[in-house]
């Protein structure tokens, strides 16, 4: 399966760079991917698509403030510093700016000195590990005080409320970008989704930048997927086979919290636990967790592109993607919503 065939044309006037005023007020494209017809809805019709007895699922991680500017100890030159992925122990994967200028054994100075690193490693994709030190607080403390936004590439304008780049129920820090199909809900809305008999529940997959890269391979079964770590509640685990057994559907908000109920099933039922995922969703996987899927619109010839291929058919979702772009509307991150179901 050649990677080429996940493309389509999207004019830059289309990405989104900037949330819209309010979060529940984006458009939703409803995808009914059996009878393959299409309609164009707005966010807050969601509820129109739920059935009492369903359970939604979403992807309660934060993102962290991870980019993060340094000077070297020996020099003091100028050091960026972009977190990616915690490998525990205060050790972070992460890229850093001029790499060449910052070998295996290099001190980082954060601040005045309140945060400090040391590159213990080079990484395959020519990154760095970087140990973290510190006498008071926590890393997280300190990167809320020294840290900015991560923002993707194809975001330019700047933005003025840091908060509307995380889900109003995001509570464990660790991303490197937002589960965005999250974006569009607000506390009020997911009040009345619980209110109409559908159960709300969690689960916490930490987002790594590499979901925003398009595959770099001709052929996507070449392709070796990132790792991310995620934990399933017990709480939530149980909702999910409860649902199962009776014949409801579960709803993933996200193509993360799709990744993580796919990897955490064994033998029909979902686990709870913890662990990493470097599950590759592609067409001709057979999903057995998941019924519908809530996401937002994804870049050419990435894996979240393949990813919804693989759950709607891909010439549906192209054909969908094409329909979007005639009718403009708004892409990725701060984009619009699209339902499948």
């Amino acid at each position: 399966m050649w990677v080429e065939e996940f493309n389509y044309v999207l004019p830059q006037k289309l990405i989104a760079q900037e949330p819209i005023p309010h979060r529940d007020e984006s458009r939703l494209l409803v995808l009914h991917r059996k009878e393959g017809f299409l309609e164009h809805r707005c966010f807050r019709d969601l509820g129109t698509y739920l059935r009492p007895g369903d359970v939604m699922i979403l992807n309660d991680s934060r993102v962290l403030p991870a980019r993060i500017f340094a000077r070297r100890a020996k020099t003091g030159g100028k050091v960026e510093t972009l977190l990616l992925k915690s490998l525990g122990q205060n050790k972070w994967e992460a890229l850093v700016k001029p790499g060449r200028r910052v070998p295996v054994g290099e001190e980082l100075i954060y601040g005045e000195g309140e945060l400090k690193g040391t590159v213990v490693a080079k990484t395959v994709a020519g990154g760095r590990v970087i140990e973290f030190n510190y006498r008071e607080g926590t890393l997280g403390e300190h990167l809320g005080n020294l840290g900015q936004m991560p923002l993707p590439p194809y975001i330019h304008k700047e933005l003025k409320d840091p908060e509307r780049y995380q889900t109003v129920y995001s509570r464990r820090e660790g991303s490197a970008a937002a589960p965005t199909a999250g974006l569009h809900f607000t506390r009020e809305f997911l009040r009345e989704i619980r209110d109409c008999g559908v159960e709300v529940h969690y689960l916490t997959l930490h987002v790594g930048l590499d979901t925003f890269r398009p595959l770099k391979v001709k052929k996507v079964e070449e392709h070796k997927m990132h790792t991310e770590y995620y934990e399933v509640p017990s709480q939530t685990a149980e909702a999910v086979n409860r649902c199962k057994r009776g014949g409801g559907r579960v709803i993933a908000v996200g193509t993360t919290v799709a990744r993580t109920l796919e990897t955490a099933v064994v033998a029909g039922s979902l686990l709870p636990g913890e662990g990493w995922s470097d599950l590759f969703i592609y067409p001709g996987y057979e999903f057995k967790m998941v019924d519908v899927l809530l996401t937002n619109f994804h870049l050419p010839q990435s894996t979240l592109l393949l990813l919804v291929s693989a759950f709607a058919g891909k010439e549906k979702i192209l054909h969908a993607y094409g329909e979007a772009v005639k009718e403009e509307y708004r892409f990725f991150s701060f984009g619009d919503a699209m339902l499948i179901i």
